[in-house]
């Protein structure tokens, strides 16, 4: 299981950064970046385990998911001028900023994660893989959201917790074709490239525009109180 390893490290040190980049923007202070950095890797899995029964968590049985979260936000903390200056003469624009990158390979890694472990514990049908598919990839960032008071990326128009689903449905139907490693890889870079398609060409799901509905509903005599 060395490459289901491989998959929950990455995943578990891509979301730590990403915890961490929101505290150094939120302005935290070097506890509370640890703090937000384990929530957001850690999270999605404690999720998971849950739901399908995996009690204790895996995250209170083997300590090395709270030693790799607190290492890589220390070293995130320290080398975050290193990422700033890269991310401003980085010849990618649009959305793709640095924090955003790391949590797409971070959902990535997770959904894919957390549709292979559903598959292991015989939950085979395609709604509940996709279920902890997206469970495992967008817990920790809902929470990460939650505690510096932003809205959860998964609840806005954003293609994110989609490309969860998405990816957790690579997954379920590649699995029983082709290796497991490959449904593996399948699965995360479906997820990754739908998030970063997204980001890169500021694609969204549809919302409804209030204000403009509200103009045109609003008499004209109250629109010049």
């Amino acid at each position: 299981m060395l490459w289901l390893n491989m998959f929950d490290i990455i995943g578990t040190m891509v979301f730590a950064i990403s915890g961490a980049l929101a505290g150094i923007r939120k302005k935290l202070d070097l506890f509370g970046i640890i703090t937000l950095s384990i929530v957001t890797a850690c999270g999605g899995g404690l999720f998971r385990d849950i739901v399908i029964g995996n009690l204790t968590p895996t995250i209170f049985r083997d300590p090395k998911y709270f030693v790799i979260s607190i290492i890589t936000s220390i070293f995130t903390f320290f080398l975050y001028p290193v990422l700033i200056k890269f991310q401003i003469n980085s010849p990618i624009k649009n959305k793709l900023t640095v924090f955003l990158i790391f949590d797409a390979i971070g959902l990535g890694a997770f959904t894919a994660l957390g549709a292979k472990i559903a598959i292991t514990h015989n939950m085979t049908n395609l709604f509940s893989v996709t279920c902890m598919g997206m469970l495992t990839g967008v817990g920790g960032g809902v929470l990460r959201d939650m505690f510096v008071r932003d809205i959860p990326l998964i609840l806005k128009q954003e293609i994110y917790a989609s490309a969860s689903a998405v990816g957790s449905m690579a997954m379920y139907f590649s699995y029983d074709h082709i290796p497991q490693i490959a449904s593996l890889y399948i699965s995360f870079f479906v997820t990754l490239i739908l998030r970063l398609l997204s980001l890169k060409f500021n694609l969204n799901l549809p919302t409804i525009n209030i204000d403009t509905i509200h103009k045109k509903n609003t008499p004209k005599e109250y629109t010049n109180i």
